[in-house]
């Protein structure tokens, strides 16, 4: 079914965009190849994880976004990754003076005492996961520590929100129009989704035409589902030149999609964009970038050098005499 959007936008009104919007994960890490729980563990980049960096640098260029911020956790595997992007940005000299803003806010869930352990599966047996299972046998022991909570993550969230996008996304009438990125990592992302949602009122968000997060069903607008490695969240934000928009009168606007937040109403006055801001959802997981990416047998999953002189180098062969 295609998505109608005709009650969304109002055709009284011009609109303009106030912000372009990327959600990245980082490329792949060394301990998602040994599967081992990596939080605020400071995991670095696989070969592999780089190129697919670069990729994404080099498809964003290619598709004239053209970078104004830069935002990622100060872990070395999301800081690697942005700064594996920024170099390809189309204008050379905006590349050069394009900074990466490291914030330790935008850093993954910390998994406590699980972190460098590897996965523990589901037992059969058993309706507890087998990290549940693990953490009572576990729990009583000297230095024990307990995953970070989601109150904690969303607290998190909402104050990079609060602090960093909202106020640039409020400067509509200025000439520049941000694209933003920010490069983060997967269970976090998920929450500054959530908080990103929460400033936007009831019926006003909305998939662009054509695309599908489901495959039948009413999905969430919470839980448009996860990121893979470098895979991205693309959001238009954007409202009108002048006066007020007509709001639908039903949620057929964005098939298949409930538009509804979790976001607490006391945290409303804080996140809260006025009621005539629109996003638009472009991209879930878009992951185009990495279309004919194969691994490199014995040396994709290593660890990069950075002392190489060029991730592309060392893939290529060395020509005789």
């Amino acid at each position: 079914m295609t998505t109608q959007i005709f009650t969304f936008f109002s055709p009284r009104f011009h609109y303009v965009r106030v912000m372009k919007l990327y959600l990245i994960r980082h490329g792949e890490t060394v301990d998602n190849v040994a599967q081992l729980y990596a939080g605020i563990r400071d995991s670095p980049l696989t070969v592999q994880g780089v190129l697919q960096a670069e990729r994404l640098g080099r498809y964003l260029a290619a598709n004239e976004t053209a970078l104004t911020h830069i935002f990622a956790s100060d872990l070395q595997r999301a800081v690697k990754s942005a700064e594996a992007i920024a170099p390809a940005q189309p204008n050379p000299d905006v590349a050069a003076s394009l900074t990466v803003r490291q914030l330790p806010v935008l850093r993954e869930q910390d998994f406590g005492f699980y972190e460098g352990k590897p996965f523990y599966a589901r037992q059969r047996d058993s309706r507890k996961s087998g990290k549940d299972i693990h953490r009572s046998r576990h729990q009583d022991e000297p230095g024990f520590q307990d995953v970070e909570s989601k109150e904690s993550m969303t607290a998190r969230t909402n104050a990079f929100v609060a602090e960093y996008l909202k106020p640039l996304i409020l400067r509509q009438f200025s000439e520049e129009k941000p694209v933003v990125a920010i490069v983060s990592h997967g269970i976090i992302l998920s929450h500054l989704w959530r908080s990103i949602l929460g400033m936007f009122s009831k019926h006003t968000v909305a998939l662009v035409p054509g695309l599908s997060v489901s495959s039948g069903g009413v999905v969430p607008l919470e839980h448009l589902g996860g990121w893979s490695n470098t895979g991205y969240l693309e959001l238009d934000i954007i409202c009108p030149l002048v006066g007020t928009l007509h709001e639908p009168k039903s949620t057929d606007a964005v098939a298949g999609v409930h538009p509804t937040s979790t976001v607490k109403a006391d945290e409303v006055d804080t996140l809260g964009l006025p009621a005539t801001f629109r996003m638009l959802i472009k991209t879930v997981n878009g992951k185009e970038h990495l279309k004919g990416l194969k691994r490199a047998r014995g040396v994709g999953s290593s660890q990069y050098d950075q002392g190489q002189k060029k991730i592309e180098s060392f893939f290529k062969k060395t020509k005789a005499g």
